[in-house]
Protein backbone atom coordinates (compact mmCIF):
# COMPACT_ATOMS: atom_id res chain seq x y z
CA UNK A 1 0.00 0.00 0.00
CA UNK A 2 0.83 3.60 -0.68
CA UNK A 3 2.15 6.19 2.08
CA UNK A 4 -0.47 8.16 1.29
CA UNK A 5 -2.68 5.43 1.92
CA UNK A 6 -1.43 3.47 4.72
CA UNK A 7 -3.25 5.74 7.41
CA UNK A 8 -6.80 4.99 5.97
CA UNK A 9 -9.06 2.04 7.34
CA UNK A 10 -12.27 1.22 8.39
CA UNK A 11 -13.35 1.42 11.63
CA UNK A 12 -14.81 -1.79 11.97
CA UNK A 13 -16.10 -1.47 15.66
CA UNK A 14 -18.08 1.74 14.10
CA UNK A 15 -19.09 -0.49 11.02
CA UNK A 16 -20.67 -3.27 13.28
CA UNK A 17 -22.87 -0.25 15.46
CA UNK A 18 -23.87 0.98 12.21
CA UNK A 19 -25.39 -2.41 11.48
CA UNK A 20 -26.69 -3.61 14.67
CA UNK A 21 -28.41 0.13 14.81
CA UNK A 22 -30.14 -0.72 12.12
CA UNK A 23 -30.53 -3.99 12.58
CA UNK A 24 -32.76 -2.28 15.51
CA UNK A 25 -35.47 -0.94 13.15
CA UNK A 26 -37.73 -3.69 12.37
CA UNK A 27 -36.39 -6.08 14.39
CA UNK A 28 -37.71 -9.77 13.33
CA UNK A 29 -36.57 -12.60 15.33
CA UNK A 30 -32.75 -12.35 14.39
CA UNK A 31 -33.27 -10.57 11.48
CA UNK A 32 -35.67 -8.05 10.23
CA UNK A 33 -39.34 -7.54 8.88
CA UNK A 34 -38.34 -3.92 6.90
CA UNK A 35 -40.46 -3.93 3.91
CA UNK A 36 -40.96 -0.61 1.42
CA UNK A 37 -41.98 2.08 3.39
CA UNK A 38 -42.97 0.69 6.46
CA UNK A 39 -42.75 2.51 9.61
CA UNK A 40 -39.36 1.12 10.23
CA UNK A 41 -37.94 1.57 6.76
CA UNK A 42 -38.59 5.24 6.81
CA UNK A 43 -36.97 5.24 10.40
CA UNK A 44 -34.04 3.48 9.17
CA UNK A 45 -33.79 6.27 5.98
CA UNK A 46 -33.89 8.96 8.33
CA UNK A 47 -30.81 7.55 10.03
CA UNK A 48 -29.14 7.43 7.37
CA UNK A 49 -29.83 11.39 6.55
CA UNK A 50 -28.62 12.13 9.82
CA UNK A 51 -25.80 10.21 9.49
CA UNK A 52 -24.38 11.18 6.05
CA UNK A 53 -22.94 15.11 7.82
CA UNK A 54 -20.75 12.92 9.27
CA UNK A 55 -19.11 12.24 5.76
CA UNK A 56 -19.34 15.62 4.77
CA UNK A 57 -22.32 14.82 3.12
CA UNK A 58 -25.37 16.75 2.38
CA UNK A 59 -28.43 14.34 2.80
CA UNK A 60 -31.63 14.32 0.64
CA UNK A 61 -34.24 11.74 0.34
CA UNK A 62 -35.96 11.90 -2.90
CA UNK A 63 -39.28 11.44 -4.12
CA UNK A 64 -39.32 7.95 -4.34
CA UNK A 65 -37.90 7.02 -1.48
CA UNK A 66 -33.94 7.16 -2.48
CA UNK A 67 -31.30 8.88 0.29
CA UNK A 68 -28.37 10.42 -1.20
CA UNK A 69 -25.22 11.76 0.24
CA UNK A 70 -23.65 14.47 -1.57
CA UNK A 71 -20.24 16.30 -1.65
CA UNK A 72 -18.80 19.75 -2.73
CA UNK A 73 -14.99 18.73 -2.77
CA UNK A 74 -13.02 19.03 -5.26
CA UNK A 75 -12.16 15.85 -7.57
CA UNK A 76 -13.05 12.80 -9.02
CA UNK A 77 -16.56 11.52 -7.19
CA UNK A 78 -17.33 8.15 -6.68
CA UNK A 79 -20.94 6.38 -5.82
CA UNK A 80 -21.69 3.98 -3.54
CA UNK A 81 -24.41 1.99 -1.68
CA UNK A 82 -27.33 -0.58 -1.80
CA UNK A 83 -30.69 -0.28 -0.03
CA UNK A 84 -32.23 -0.52 3.74
CA UNK A 85 -35.60 -2.38 3.22
CA UNK A 86 -35.51 -5.99 3.74
CA UNK A 87 -37.59 -8.73 2.16
CA UNK A 88 -40.63 -9.63 4.43
CA UNK A 89 -39.49 -11.33 7.60
CA UNK A 90 -35.93 -11.83 6.31
CA UNK A 91 -32.48 -10.94 6.92
CA UNK A 92 -30.47 -8.37 8.87
CA UNK A 93 -27.98 -7.80 6.56
CA UNK A 94 -29.02 -8.25 2.49
CA UNK A 95 -28.90 -3.93 1.71
CA UNK A 96 -27.60 -2.47 4.55
CA UNK A 97 -24.32 -4.02 4.63
CA UNK A 98 -23.59 -2.22 1.41
CA UNK A 99 -25.08 1.47 2.83
CA UNK A 100 -23.12 0.94 5.75
CA UNK A 101 -19.80 -0.16 3.88
CA UNK A 102 -20.19 3.22 1.58
CA UNK A 103 -20.70 5.31 4.67
CA UNK A 104 -17.58 4.29 6.13
CA UNK A 105 -15.99 4.57 2.80
CA UNK A 106 -17.03 8.61 3.06
CA UNK A 107 -16.34 8.84 6.63
CA UNK A 108 -12.58 7.53 6.10
CA UNK A 109 -11.89 8.95 2.80
CA UNK A 110 -13.90 12.44 2.26
CA UNK A 111 -12.35 14.32 5.20
CA UNK A 112 -8.45 13.53 3.84
CA UNK A 113 -6.82 16.39 2.41
CA UNK A 114 -4.34 13.65 1.04
CA UNK A 115 -7.13 12.47 -1.33
CA UNK A 116 -8.68 14.47 -4.27
CA UNK A 117 -12.10 13.41 -4.59
CA UNK A 118 -15.00 12.08 -2.34
CA UNK A 119 -17.25 8.62 -2.11
CA UNK A 120 -20.71 9.67 -2.58
CA UNK A 121 -23.36 7.93 -0.91
CA UNK A 122 -26.84 6.71 -2.18
CA UNK A 123 -29.59 4.16 -0.41
CA UNK A 124 -31.89 3.25 -3.42
CA UNK A 125 -35.17 2.54 -2.40
CA UNK A 126 -36.86 -0.81 -3.30
CA UNK A 127 -35.01 -3.08 -4.65
CA UNK A 128 -36.22 -5.96 -2.93
CA UNK A 129 -39.52 -5.22 -5.51
CA UNK A 130 -42.34 -4.62 -3.11
CA UNK A 131 -43.85 -2.01 -5.36
CA UNK A 132 -41.98 -3.10 -8.50
CA UNK A 133 -38.51 -4.09 -9.96
CA UNK A 134 -35.51 -1.67 -8.59
CA UNK A 135 -37.90 1.16 -8.53
CA UNK A 136 -35.47 3.55 -6.76
CA UNK A 137 -31.99 3.11 -9.16
CA UNK A 138 -34.01 2.81 -12.13
CA UNK A 139 -35.52 6.31 -11.23
CA UNK A 140 -32.21 7.29 -10.72
CA UNK A 141 -30.95 6.38 -14.66
CA UNK A 142 -34.36 7.58 -16.19
CA UNK A 143 -36.40 4.72 -16.29
CA UNK A 144 -39.37 4.55 -14.51
CA UNK A 145 -42.19 7.05 -15.18
CA UNK A 146 -44.83 8.68 -13.50
CA UNK A 147 -47.01 6.23 -15.06
CA UNK A 148 -44.96 3.52 -13.58
CA UNK A 149 -45.43 5.34 -9.96
CA UNK A 150 -49.41 5.56 -10.45
CA UNK A 151 -49.13 1.54 -11.48
CA UNK A 152 -46.77 0.27 -8.64
CA UNK A 153 -48.92 -1.61 -6.10
CA UNK A 154 -47.26 -3.07 -2.39
CA UNK A 155 -47.24 -7.01 -3.28
CA UNK A 156 -48.25 -8.13 0.18
CA UNK A 157 -50.99 -5.34 1.20
CA UNK A 158 -51.66 -3.77 -2.34
CA UNK A 159 -51.42 -0.59 -1.32
CA UNK A 160 -50.10 1.93 -4.01
CA UNK A 161 -47.37 3.46 -3.79
CA UNK A 162 -49.12 7.15 -4.59
CA UNK A 163 -50.58 6.48 -0.99
CA UNK A 164 -47.17 5.41 0.26
CA UNK A 165 -45.34 8.15 -1.13
CA UNK A 166 -48.41 10.35 0.53
CA UNK A 167 -47.81 8.86 3.99
CA UNK A 168 -44.50 9.40 3.94
CA UNK A 169 -43.83 12.91 3.54
CA UNK A 170 -42.09 12.75 0.14
CA UNK A 171 -44.96 13.36 -2.46
CA UNK A 172 -43.85 16.38 -3.00
CA UNK A 173 -40.32 15.69 -3.07
CA UNK A 174 -38.00 15.69 -6.50
CA UNK A 175 -37.03 12.32 -7.65
CA UNK A 176 -33.22 12.87 -8.49
CA UNK A 177 -32.20 11.72 -12.08
CA UNK A 178 -28.12 11.04 -12.58
CA UNK A 179 -25.90 13.82 -13.80
CA UNK A 180 -24.62 12.16 -16.20
CA UNK A 181 -20.37 12.39 -15.88
CA UNK A 182 -20.45 12.99 -12.15
CA UNK A 183 -19.34 10.15 -10.88
CA UNK A 184 -16.14 7.63 -12.05
CA UNK A 185 -18.36 5.07 -11.33
CA UNK A 186 -20.78 3.04 -8.60
CA UNK A 187 -19.23 0.30 -6.38
CA UNK A 188 -21.55 -1.84 -4.03
CA UNK A 189 -20.89 -4.49 -0.84
CA UNK A 190 -23.20 -7.26 -0.70
CA UNK A 191 -23.49 -10.60 0.89
CA UNK A 192 -22.59 -13.46 -0.80
CA UNK A 193 -26.37 -14.88 -0.44
CA UNK A 194 -24.74 -18.09 -1.63
CA UNK A 195 -21.83 -20.94 -0.25
CA UNK A 196 -18.65 -19.98 -2.99
CA UNK A 197 -16.81 -18.32 -0.44
CA UNK A 198 -17.67 -20.22 3.12
CA UNK A 199 -17.08 -23.82 1.39
CA UNK A 200 -13.80 -22.64 -0.11
CA UNK A 201 -12.49 -20.19 3.02
CA UNK A 202 -12.18 -17.14 0.50
CA UNK A 203 -12.91 -13.92 2.52
CA UNK A 204 -13.67 -11.63 -0.95
CA UNK A 205 -15.74 -12.23 -3.97
CA UNK A 206 -15.21 -10.28 -7.05
CA UNK A 207 -18.22 -9.64 -8.91
CA UNK A 208 -18.03 -10.17 -12.43
CA UNK A 209 -21.40 -10.28 -14.18
CA UNK A 210 -25.13 -10.12 -12.42
CA UNK A 211 -27.51 -12.39 -13.53
CA UNK A 212 -30.84 -11.08 -15.45
CA UNK A 213 -34.22 -12.18 -14.37
CA UNK A 214 -37.02 -13.14 -16.77
CA UNK A 215 -40.28 -14.50 -14.79
CA UNK A 216 -43.05 -15.80 -16.82
CA UNK A 217 -46.79 -16.35 -15.71
CA UNK A 218 -48.26 -19.53 -17.32
CA UNK A 219 -51.48 -20.69 -17.17
CA UNK A 220 -53.10 -23.52 -17.86
CA UNK A 221 -57.67 -23.79 -18.99
CA UNK A 222 -58.85 -26.87 -18.48
CA UNK A 223 -62.77 -27.89 -17.19
CA UNK A 224 -63.76 -27.45 -13.75
CA UNK A 225 -65.75 -30.88 -12.68
CA UNK A 226 -66.59 -32.78 -9.98
CA UNK A 227 -63.79 -34.94 -8.56
CA UNK A 228 -66.20 -38.03 -7.96
CA UNK A 229 -67.69 -38.55 -10.79
CA UNK A 230 -65.41 -37.30 -13.56
CA UNK A 231 -64.02 -40.55 -15.11
CA UNK A 232 -60.17 -39.83 -15.48
CA UNK A 233 -59.77 -40.25 -18.78
CA UNK A 234 -62.69 -37.76 -19.31
CA UNK A 235 -60.43 -35.09 -17.02
CA UNK A 236 -59.24 -31.88 -18.27
CA UNK A 237 -57.60 -31.12 -15.44
CA UNK A 238 -55.25 -28.11 -14.73
CA UNK A 239 -53.37 -28.81 -11.78
CA UNK A 240 -52.20 -32.32 -13.67
CA UNK A 241 -51.10 -30.08 -16.31
CA UNK A 242 -48.94 -27.69 -13.85
CA UNK A 243 -47.34 -30.59 -12.35
CA UNK A 244 -46.19 -31.98 -15.57
CA UNK A 245 -44.86 -28.63 -17.02
CA UNK A 246 -42.93 -28.92 -13.62
CA UNK A 247 -41.65 -32.15 -13.96
CA UNK A 248 -40.96 -31.89 -17.83
CA UNK A 249 -38.74 -28.28 -17.35
CA UNK A 250 -36.64 -29.91 -14.99
CA UNK A 251 -35.80 -33.42 -17.06
CA UNK A 252 -35.00 -31.20 -20.17
CA UNK A 253 -33.71 -27.37 -19.32
CA UNK A 254 -30.37 -29.05 -18.08
CA UNK A 255 -29.60 -30.18 -21.77
CA UNK A 256 -29.87 -26.34 -23.06
CA UNK A 257 -28.68 -24.17 -20.05
CA UNK A 258 -25.89 -22.73 -19.45
CA UNK A 259 -22.96 -23.37 -16.18
CA UNK A 260 -25.05 -21.15 -13.84
CA UNK A 261 -28.33 -21.26 -14.97
CA UNK A 262 -30.93 -21.42 -12.72
CA UNK A 263 -34.73 -21.77 -12.81
CA UNK A 264 -37.36 -21.75 -10.20
CA UNK A 265 -41.39 -21.99 -9.93
CA UNK A 266 -42.09 -19.94 -6.99
CA UNK A 267 -46.07 -19.85 -7.09
CA UNK A 268 -48.10 -22.62 -7.76
CA UNK A 269 -52.31 -21.58 -7.60
CA UNK A 270 -55.26 -23.85 -8.51
CA UNK A 271 -58.68 -22.57 -9.37
CA UNK A 272 -60.73 -23.06 -7.42
CA UNK A 273 -58.48 -24.94 -5.25
CA UNK A 274 -61.16 -27.34 -3.57
CA UNK A 275 -60.51 -31.28 -2.58
CA UNK A 276 -64.03 -32.50 -4.32
CA UNK A 277 -63.34 -30.33 -7.59
CA UNK A 278 -61.15 -31.05 -10.79
CA UNK A 279 -59.22 -27.37 -10.95
CA UNK A 280 -60.57 -25.86 -14.44
CA UNK A 281 -57.21 -23.41 -14.08
CA UNK A 282 -54.08 -23.64 -12.79
CA UNK A 283 -51.34 -20.89 -12.82
CA UNK A 284 -47.66 -20.87 -12.12
CA UNK A 285 -45.04 -18.19 -12.01
CA UNK A 286 -41.84 -19.38 -13.03
CA UNK A 287 -38.30 -17.66 -13.05
CA UNK A 288 -35.14 -17.85 -15.09
CA UNK A 289 -31.97 -16.57 -14.19
CA UNK A 290 -28.40 -16.13 -16.11
CA UNK A 291 -25.94 -13.52 -17.34
CA UNK A 292 -26.42 -14.67 -21.12
CA UNK A 293 -29.29 -13.52 -22.83
CA UNK A 294 -28.81 -15.89 -25.57
CA UNK A 295 -29.09 -19.11 -23.09
CA UNK A 296 -32.76 -17.39 -21.99
CA UNK A 297 -33.79 -17.22 -25.37
CA UNK A 298 -32.92 -20.66 -25.90
CA UNK A 299 -35.02 -21.67 -22.83
CA UNK A 300 -37.93 -19.36 -23.62
CA UNK A 301 -38.40 -21.31 -26.47
CA UNK A 302 -37.86 -24.51 -25.01
CA UNK A 303 -40.08 -23.68 -22.09
CA UNK A 304 -43.23 -22.65 -25.01
CA UNK A 305 -42.29 -25.58 -26.75
CA UNK A 306 -43.18 -28.01 -23.07
CA UNK A 307 -45.93 -26.02 -22.03
CA UNK A 308 -47.77 -26.40 -25.65
CA UNK A 309 -47.10 -30.34 -25.77
CA UNK A 310 -48.23 -30.81 -21.97
CA UNK A 311 -50.76 -28.85 -22.84
CA UNK A 312 -52.00 -30.82 -26.01
CA UNK A 313 -51.43 -34.16 -23.31
CA UNK A 314 -53.45 -32.61 -20.84
CA UNK A 315 -56.53 -31.55 -23.10
CA UNK A 316 -55.71 -28.14 -21.75
CA UNK A 317 -55.16 -24.33 -23.46
CA UNK A 318 -51.83 -22.52 -22.38
CA UNK A 319 -50.92 -18.89 -22.03
CA UNK A 320 -47.40 -18.22 -21.27
CA UNK A 321 -46.82 -14.65 -20.73
CA UNK A 322 -43.78 -13.13 -19.99
CA UNK A 323 -43.72 -10.46 -17.24
CA UNK A 324 -40.09 -9.80 -16.64
CA UNK A 325 -37.45 -9.21 -18.55
CA UNK A 326 -34.07 -8.20 -17.05
CA UNK A 327 -30.93 -7.42 -18.18
CA UNK A 328 -27.56 -8.77 -17.63
CA UNK A 329 -24.67 -6.62 -16.38
CA UNK A 330 -20.87 -7.02 -16.79
CA UNK A 331 -19.07 -5.48 -14.24
CA UNK A 332 -16.14 -2.98 -14.86
CA UNK A 333 -12.68 -4.46 -15.55
CA UNK A 334 -11.28 -1.34 -13.78
CA UNK A 335 -13.13 -2.18 -10.44
CA UNK A 336 -12.73 -5.53 -10.12
CA UNK A 337 -8.84 -5.33 -10.45
CA UNK A 338 -9.30 -2.21 -7.54
CA UNK A 339 -11.27 -5.05 -5.33
CA UNK A 340 -8.69 -7.82 -6.08
CA UNK A 341 -5.99 -5.58 -5.32
CA UNK A 342 -7.70 -3.99 -2.25
CA UNK A 343 -8.36 -7.55 -1.37
CA UNK A 344 -4.88 -8.24 -1.61
CA UNK A 345 -3.65 -6.29 1.21
CA UNK A 346 -6.70 -6.90 3.86
CA UNK A 347 -7.96 -10.05 2.85
CA UNK A 348 -4.53 -11.86 2.24
CA UNK A 349 -5.49 -11.89 -1.01
CA UNK A 350 -8.12 -14.44 -0.39
CA UNK A 351 -10.59 -13.57 -3.35
CA UNK A 352 -11.72 -15.17 -6.42
CA UNK A 353 -13.85 -13.81 -9.15
CA UNK A 354 -17.75 -14.86 -9.42
CA UNK A 355 -20.86 -14.23 -11.13
CA UNK A 356 -23.46 -13.26 -8.93
CA UNK A 357 -27.11 -14.83 -9.07
CA UNK A 358 -28.77 -12.43 -7.29
CA UNK A 359 -30.27 -9.63 -9.03
CA UNK A 360 -28.28 -6.25 -7.27
CA UNK A 361 -28.88 -2.17 -8.01
CA UNK A 362 -25.06 -2.35 -9.26
CA UNK A 363 -26.62 -3.61 -12.62
CA UNK A 364 -28.88 -0.75 -12.87
CA UNK A 365 -26.51 1.75 -12.50
CA UNK A 366 -24.02 -0.37 -15.26
CA UNK A 367 -26.29 1.14 -17.42
CA UNK A 368 -24.67 4.54 -17.30
CA UNK A 369 -21.71 4.71 -15.31
CA UNK A 370 -18.89 1.82 -14.79
CA UNK A 371 -19.82 -0.24 -11.80
CA UNK A 372 -18.35 -2.63 -9.38
CA UNK A 373 -19.62 -5.01 -6.67
CA UNK A 374 -17.88 -7.28 -3.57
CA UNK A 375 -19.65 -10.07 -1.79
CA UNK A 376 -18.02 -11.14 1.77
CA UNK A 377 -19.44 -14.79 3.38
CA UNK A 378 -22.64 -16.00 3.84
CA UNK A 379 -22.64 -18.14 6.70
CA UNK A 380 -24.27 -21.60 5.09
CA UNK A 381 -25.34 -19.42 2.28
CA UNK A 382 -28.61 -18.82 3.88
CA UNK A 383 -30.25 -15.14 2.80
CA UNK A 384 -33.57 -14.33 2.25
CA UNK A 385 -34.35 -15.36 5.94
CA UNK A 386 -34.17 -14.27 9.21
CA UNK A 387 -30.91 -16.70 9.90
CA UNK A 388 -29.14 -15.25 7.48
CA UNK A 389 -25.68 -13.57 9.31
CA UNK A 390 -21.88 -13.36 8.26
CA UNK A 391 -18.77 -13.69 11.13
CA UNK A 392 -18.05 -10.38 12.07
CA UNK A 393 -14.75 -10.68 11.34
CA UNK A 394 -15.61 -11.21 7.86
CA UNK A 395 -17.72 -8.04 7.64
CA UNK A 396 -14.86 -6.15 9.30
CA UNK A 397 -12.70 -7.60 6.17
CA UNK A 398 -15.06 -6.73 4.03
CA UNK A 399 -15.23 -3.00 4.94
CA UNK A 400 -11.33 -2.68 4.78
CA UNK A 401 -11.39 -3.83 1.48
CA UNK A 402 -14.35 -1.45 0.47
CA UNK A 403 -12.62 1.46 2.00
CA UNK A 404 -8.58 0.23 -0.10
CA UNK A 405 -11.24 -0.26 -3.62
CA UNK A 406 -12.48 3.75 -3.20
CA UNK A 407 -9.21 5.19 -2.76
CA UNK A 408 -7.66 3.09 -5.63
CA UNK A 409 -10.42 4.10 -8.00
CA UNK A 410 -10.21 7.45 -6.56
CA UNK A 411 -7.07 7.52 -7.30
CA UNK A 412 -6.63 6.28 -10.66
Amino acid sequence: MSLAGRHLKADGARVLADLNALRAFGTYKTGVHRPTFSEPHLRSLEWLAQKLPQAGLAAEIDGIGNVFGTSTKSGPKLLAGSHLESQNFAGWLDGPLGVVYALEAARVINPDPNIGGAVEVAAWCDEEGHFGHFLGSRSYVGDVTDRDIDAAHDRTDNRTMRAALQAAGLADHRRAIAERGRHIGYLEAHIEQGRTLESASLGIGIVTSIVGIWQYQITFTGEQNHAGTTRMKDRRDAGLALARLCVAIDDRFPASSGPRTVWTTGRMTLDPGAPSIIPGGGEMLFQIRDDSPEVVERLEALLRKIAAEVAAASRCDVDVKRIRAGKPAMMDDRFQRAIEQAASVWAGGKSVRMPSGAGHDAQVLASIMPAGMLFVPSIGGISHHWNENTDDADIVKGAEVFVETCRRLLAN
